[in-house]
């Protein structure tokens, strides 16, 4: 029986599970494919909807009891942050209404904790492709972006108020946790799905050239060298294996969420794992 598996149509997503998506990896089964936004995929995950998904860091308190956590396949690192956008002058959010790209995405979460002293008037949910427009129209006071939006901002001639990013790691030290990949308890082996993920991501590396027409069709019009900055700072160590930095990271975010009362409390993000 073919694997579904929701995955976003952005590069790093589209470099990393080129090889399983395509085939490629020795005794993986077919798979089928569904892409669509991180904010989408949360609301699928809450039913049940696929056996491999792709989702925010800040969802996993709704969905661990459903889902194993798999230590690979997903965004976390470094200089990878989420931004608020302005069109500049602002030197907070006072009375803001702000566009955010979910409300159980990773950056809201981030941005959460980040203003809670200082929150904005107004939040809207966006569509993540209409934010800078917005933000640069005026329908927008502020806007919470991530991915490519780090690269191209300027050219809307917006202004970064904060790198959230930025702002984590130097009051925790840790990488930002932004994307998980789960696997549906009693539907997928998260030992062997693990198995299967790193196998893509090492042919990935392996072979750039082999993913890049795939990768490049799904890439919403991003230039080449957007899709390789893209690549380049998403897919990292990380992606290969969580580590202790990295499960650190998704712990201290959940718990800093939770006692903030943003997220329900839930055990630890490793005790859910299959780690090796």
């Amino acid at each position: 029986m073919a694997l579904s598996l929701a995955i976003s149509p952005c590069p790093n997503d589209t470099f990393v599970f080129d090889a399983l998506v395509h085939g490629r990896v020795p005794g993986a089964p077919p798979v089928e494919v569904t892409y669509a936004d991180v904010d989408v995929t949360n609301t699928a995950a809450e039913r049940g909807a696929f056996d491999l998904v792709k989702v925010s860091y800040a969802a996993l308190p709704w969905l661990l009891d459903d889902y194993h956590l798999l230590p690979c396949g997903g965004a976390l690192g470094r200089g990878c942050g989420p931004l608020v956008l302005t069109p500049g002058g602002r030197t907070d959010l006072s009375g803001a209404t702000v566009a955010v790209p979910g409300e159980r995405t990773t950056a809201y979460l981030l941005f959460r904790l980040w203003s809670a002293e200082r929150p904005p008037a107004r939040i809207e949910v966006v569509p993540f492709h209409e934010i800078m427009p917005g933000v640069a129209a005026g329908r927008y006071d502020a806007g919470l972006v991530i991915h490519e939006a780090r690269f191209t901002y300027p050219r809307h001639g917006l202004a970064a108020l904060v790198d959230l990013g930025e702002w984590w790691e130097g009051d925790t030290g840790l990488p930002i946790p932004l994307g998980a990949i789960l696997a549906r308890k009693g539907a997928v082996d998260p030992v062997a799905a693990a198995a299967w993920i790193r196998e893509s991501v090492r042919q990935a590396w392996a072979d750039p050239e082999a993913s890049r027409e795939y990768v490049l069709s799904h890439a919403q019009e991003m230039e080449p060298d957007v899709v390789d900055q893209h690549i380049g700072l998403y897919v990292n160590e990380f992606t290969a294996d969580l580590g202790e930095a990295g499960f650190a990271a998704v712990e201290a975010l959940l718990g800093r969420a939770a006692d903030a009362g943003l997220v329900p409390q839930t055990s630890s993000s490793r005790a859910t794992a299959w780690t090796s």
